[in-house]
């Protein structure tokens, strides 16, 4: 990813959503959808910005990215 981030981004094609998923399982609810792969890779870097800016202000902790397969 273009923005530097280093959480592991899962993308998959969801037929009832008609749409890719983009989860990042380090960070609890954090994804994103897109109608194209590059509109899910570029939406989901605005939601871990989001994300991390929103823990940061409520004073909660960013976890460290662990990288591949950590949840698998």
């Amino acid at each position: 990813m273009a923005s530097g981030f280093r959480y592991e981004v899962i993308i998959y094609w969801s037929d009832e959503d008609q749409a890719f998923i983009a989860e990042v399982q380090e960070l609890p609810g954090c994804a994103a959808d897109g109608a194209t792969y590059q509109e899910v890779v570029a939406n989901v870097e605005v939601i871990i910005q989001e994300w991390i800016d929103t823990a940061r202000e409520l004073r909660r902790p960013v976890p460290e990215p662990k990288g591949r397969l950590l949840y698998a």
